[in-house]
């Protein structure tokens, strides 16, 4: 066993026996390479990669291939999930190298740690116009021996680009501005026709294949509707989520999605099913869910969490990370099904309804075997029948070997399931949802974040936490704190969202106070300190953080962190707009300034009553919503307000209240008047 048997990531250990001598990302090793003067490969991916256990099992096994690695360079694993921070920067210099990126991701640097070539899969002989493994490692061990010089002035330049690259999609702050004029609905008009330019008509979601979720702009397009009562704004949102959810890239016998999808028609996955993807589905499709009252978009969240609580909780209380793309060795092996099982398991009156509704056929939809699709959603009178003959398909696949489980927990990716949870329980009115969200936080603030000194931990696995938490961290769980305060009606959470925002302010910003760095002041082991504004698989830590001090700006009553959250859009607003499908929580947020915040209130006796079913029955994104029982003056919205015998409805701007109101209908239809606050989907 080389050094990564003593690490608890669960991709390090699948590499722990390789014969390559492999070290975690650390000190010891980049003062090894510095001492015997060797270049490093850094080898970076994660548990769940099927083209990471491809190139292992290809060369990182491989006895001659290892003895190559061994002799020429000092070899380090890093696992992208537990060290988002070492796989940005990398991920960055082989995207300017060669102009695309992916995982496994391999980059060789100097003695020093400065990157000078790298690439993605290698494979073991000369194929798919790559270079062998074994020529790459020989042509740079003899460019690093006979060209030193110019290996290392192209390291500087590289080095030099990704320091400057911080500053890629930010302009100066127009000062002296009002933000009604920096932030307007034409400009989201914009956006809103880059959107639809990408977007695919026929079968949703935006680009060619293979498509992601894209979640944050799907949210765009549902706010936009709300905000415009633009009917193709809707229609393109929910075909995305149709389709999605009607294809192979969900999961119809066990719930959950996979990470994308391969083809335009969302029929074959990347089978990996990630945490954070479910979280972000779950989420949008409560959105879509509240606007059309479409049933189908209910059922999938049951589904999708039902599957998360099975598959991905920990005993304790937290989320697991992931689940493999591969078992016993395949891609897909555990997902796909032949003609023959599905009749041997349904018999064949059951097995001929399913088999038409799901696209299964003798010869296959894909590589002789069938991914379960639907063409068209079945009619309301089939569901329940349905369920009986997947519960019987998935107690048969239950018997197959699974796909491997990365059982490390990440605060951040955490985060975003408990607000996944909570926004559940306030769409559906489930407590059962808002329990899970609850012993889940609970969970995070005991093992991985201070709630008295707002300090955060990365990751979790074996009653071990470690390394320092990274912006996503820290700007995810402030934003989970606010929508459990909201949903569970329990102001305590904003206070120790506030902990976190302050941490984040003092220890994470830039230089000029305005965005933040993806990594704590204190942490030293870097080439590059990077700011991440613009969304990857998951949403941006400075877009998350910013929607966050807008919110408690109002909430908080500190309104110099909405100055900074109006700042900091307007320093992107330009690039945001130009680009939205690559900065959709901006979008957002530029959507929220454009059109204000509704300062939203229920006190008196039944007020949580009333206000969880107003959070049930009504989507208001642009919204800060709070609601007492008894009198309450720590918190600006709920100050001076008169408690009686009944629930009385307050809406605000600018703690500037219209007169109040003590019927839940005619507080509805106070919302609905406010400019581009509700729109039915009829308009």
């Amino acid at each position: 066993m080389n050094r990564l048997a003593g690490e608890s990531s669960p991709y390090l250990l699948q590499h722990a026996h390789n014969p390559v001598d492999w070290y975690p990302w650390g000190e010891e090793a980049l003062q090894k390479a510095k001492a015997e003067d060797k270049p490093i490969l850094v080898s970076i991916g994660y548990s769940a990669c099927h083209w990471c256990h491809v190139m292992e099992k290809e060369s990182f096994e491989d006895e001659g291939t290892a003895e190559i690695m061994n002799q020429l360079f000092v070899n380090i694993k890093v696992d992208r999930e537990e060290r988002p921070d070492v796989d940005h920067i990398y991920m960055d210099a082989v995207q300017a190298m060669s102009g695309s990126g992916g995982w496994p991701l391999n980059v060789f640097l100097t003695p020093e740690g400065r990157p000078f070539y790298g690439g993605t899969y290698f494979p073991p002989v000369r194929a798919y116009n790559r270079a062998s493994w074994k020529e790459v490692l020989h042509g740079l061990h003899r460019a690093f021996k006979e060209n030193r010089e110019q290996i290392e002035d192209q390291a500087r330049q590289l080095t030099e680009h990704l320091q400057q690259a911080n500053s890629f999609g930010t302009s100066p702050v127009r000062i002296n501005i009002p933000a009604a004029e920096r932030f307007l609905p034409s400009q989201l008009e914009q956006a809103f026709v880059q959107v639809m330019g990408q977007a695919d008509k026929a079968w949703g979601g935006f680009g060619r294949a293979p498509k992601f979720p894209q979640t944050f702009t799907i949210g765009f397009l549902l706010r936009h509707h709300h905000y415009t009562g633009s009917r193709e704004a809707l229609d393109q949102a929910a075909l995305s989520l149709d389709k999605m959810i009607m294809g192979g890239i969900y999961d119809h016998i066990g719930g959950g999605f996979a990470r994308y999808s391969t083809d335009t028609e969302w029929l074959v996955p990347h089978f990996e099913k990630m945490l954070y993807d479910n979280a972000l589905l779950v989420m949008v499709l409560a959105d879509a869910w509240q606007i059309t009252g479409e049933e189908r978009y209910a059922r999938t969240i049951r589904e999708t969490l039902r599957f998360v609580e099975t598959e991905l909780m920990s005993p304790e209380g937290g989320f697991y990370s992931a689940l493999d793309a591969d078992s016993e060795g395949v891609e897909g092996k555990y997902y796909v099904w032949t003609a023959e099982e599905v009749d041997e398991t349904l018999g064949a009156g059951d097995s001929r309804l399913f088999r038409e509704l799901y696209d299964i056929s003798a010869e296959g939809n894909w590589e002789q075997v069938n991914i379960p699709r639907l063409k068209q959603w079945p009619a309301a009178a089939l569901l329940d029948q349905l369920d009986v003959l997947k519960n019987k398909l998935a107690q048969r696949r239950s018997g197959r070997v699974k796909p491997g489980l990365d059982d490390k927990i990440l605060l951040s990716w955490n985060a975003l399931m408990n607000k996944a949870f909570s926004r559940a329980a306030e769409v559906l009115g489930d407590d059962h949802y808002l329990e899970i969200a609850r012993r889940n936080m609970d969970f995070l603030l005991e093992v991985l974040a201070d709630g008295s000194s707002g300090r955060v931990l990365h990751v979790y696995k074996n009653g071990v936490a470690k390394v320092d938490g990274f912006l996503d961290d820290i700007a995810y769980m402030a934003s989970a704190l606010v929508q459990l305060a909201e949903v569970s009606l329990e102001p305590g959470y904003l206070e120790l969202s506030r902990v976190f925002i302050e941490e984040a302010i003092a220890h994470y910003s830039d230089e000029e106070g305005l965005f933040f760095y993806f990594t704590r002041d204190s942490q030293q082991d870097l080439l590059v300190r990077k700011k991440e504004v613009y969304d990857g698989a998951t949403p941006s830590g400075n877009g998350v953080m910013a929607n966050v001090l807008l919110d408690l700006s109002i909430l908080l009553e500190r309104r110099e962190w909405g100055e900074r959250a109006a700042k900091m859009a307007d320093s992107l607003s330009q690039m945001a707009l130009r680009y939205p499908t690559s900065f959709g929580i901006w979008t957002s947020l530029i959507q929220q300034l454009a059109f204000g915040t509704l300062e939203l209130v229920i006190v008196g006796e039944g007020a949580k009553q009333a206000a969880r079913r107003f959070l049930r029955e009504n989507f208001v994104p642009n919204k800060v919503f709070q609601a007492s029982e008894t009198s309450q003056e720590t918190y600006p919205l709920l100050k001076d307000k008169v408690i009686t015998g009944q629930p009385v409805f307050y809406l605000c701007r600018e703690y500037s209240c219209q007169k109040p109101v003590m019927a839940l209908n005619d507080f509805v239809q106070l919302v609905d008047k406010e400019p581009g606050t509700k729109y039915s989907p009829a308009q």
